[in-house]
């Protein structure tokens, strides 16, 4: 008898004591992760997210970056929608993600992730760096300029996290002589990373540079940058989809678009990106080249809208030029009437090279990033852009 009752009570019980299940992924997972961590003190945030931690924001602070926030091998930061960062302490405020560390900032167009400064002024806090295990041609590794932090290897597939609608501001500052920081570098970074709807605005040095790397982006925005719109060099092979910049009026800045493959303009693996869709808008005192790829660098590219430069496309160094010149890689650009030369080239030796009639196609109605001219409507809002 007492084994029946013990039995009804155990049955009792199980049935009237709720269950949690917590789900694999990764939202769901870290969503139900405390405070810990450099998160404790958003008006002091700086320090490391170390192996095996999942630090995770809180969308209601406002996080105030007073020095470098570096997340280790193993460590995941978590960003969540609405989230504001603003940096104080000039160039020893910046977010570095190493080898093996993972971040996820992911924003709505609503609520984006947004990265800042009290000063709010080009160049007075440093940027946001991501570092990867993917190929690179400089080496097997490598150690970024700005965190002594290694990237590259053989992952192509390696994933450094998420970052979606995420805006960063006044990024940008020079940190020795000669050398500054731009608004979002991707060292080495993989394909398996999911990176779109970025916003670099306001900079004082490069907007987005990519290092090397197999990432693949898509909806970017790079405006207002007082030096190049958007770089390549170190081997990238990846494929950017809806780019658009404007640059500042004064005419301030150099390239829309800089690809370079290495100083060793042979060097393997070559820096071949794929560009689609692409809007390049020069200052109202018509920039110099729009386009410029040297240094061994191949790359495609497909409806491209380009206006107030100087020059279109700048084809420099034997192996570019050979690769490009009458191949048909570049595809169904339409060359507003301020652009004063559609295409340039010149061998490694400086000697100008005749372009041939089957380099690129032209057409009329483009419309590069989606709005031929005008702001995409992708872009709207969340980006600064109206």
């Amino acid at each position: 008898m007492r084994k029946k009752y013990l039995k009804l009570f155990i049955a009792a019980v199980i049935i009237s004591t709720p269950f949690v299940l917590h789900s694999c992924s990764e939202d769901e997972d870290t969503a139900t992760i405390a405070v810990v961590g450099i998160a404790q003190d958003p008006a002091n945030f700086k320090g490391e997210v170390t192996n095996g931690q999942v630090v995770t924001l809180d969308a209601t602070k406002v996080y105030v970056l007073n020095g470098a926030v570096r997340v280790k091998s193993g460590g995941k930061l978590v960003i969540p929608a609405g989230t504001r960062i603003v940096a104080t302490a000039g160039a020893e405020s910046y977010l570095l993600v190493e080898q093996g560390g993972q971040i996820y900032a992911n924003g709505t167009p609503a609520s984006p992730v947004t990265f800042n400064s009290s000063a709010a002024t080009a160049g007075s806090w440093g940027g946001v760096m991501i570092c990867g295990k993917a190929p690179i041609n400089t080496g097997t590794t490598a150690t970024s300029e700005v965190g002594n932090a290694a990237y590259g290897g053989t992952s192509a597939s390696d994933n450094s996290g998420s970052l979606t609608y995420v805006r960063i501001e006044n990024a940008g500052i020079n940190f020795a002589t000669d050398k500054n920081f731009n608004g979002l570098s991707f060292y080495g970074v993989g394909s398996d990373t999911k990176v779109e709807n970025i916003a670099v605005v306001n900079g004082a040095e490069d907007g987005i540079q990519m290092y090397g790397g197999t990432v693949n982006i898509s909806n970017i925005v790079s405006i207002s940058n007082a030096d190049d719109a958007f770089v390549w060099t170190d081997g990238w092979i990846g494929t950017a989809t809806n780019m658009f910049t404007k640059r500042r009026t004064s005419g301030t800045g150099n390239t829309g678009i800089k690809g370079i493959n290495n100083a060793n303009a042979d060097a393997s693996p070559r820096s071949n990106p794929t560009l689609k869709n692409v809007t390049l808008l020069g200052g109202t005192s018509g920039e110099s080249q729009a386009i410029r790829l040297y240094s061994g660098t191949y790359a495609n590219f497909e409806n491209v809208v380009l206006s107030n430069w100087t020059d279109g496309f700048s084809l420099e160094s034997n192996s570019t030029v050979t690769y490009i010149n009458g191949q048909s890689k570049i595809k169904d650009v339409f060359f507003d009437t301020n652009v004063t030369n559609k295409m340039t080239a010149k061998a490694t030796d400086g000697s100008a090279v005749t372009i041939l009639p089957s380099t690129y196609t032209e057409k009329s109605d483009a419309t590069g990033a989606g709005n031929k001219l005008g702001n995409p409507t992708w872009a709207t809002g969340w980006s600064t852009l109206q």
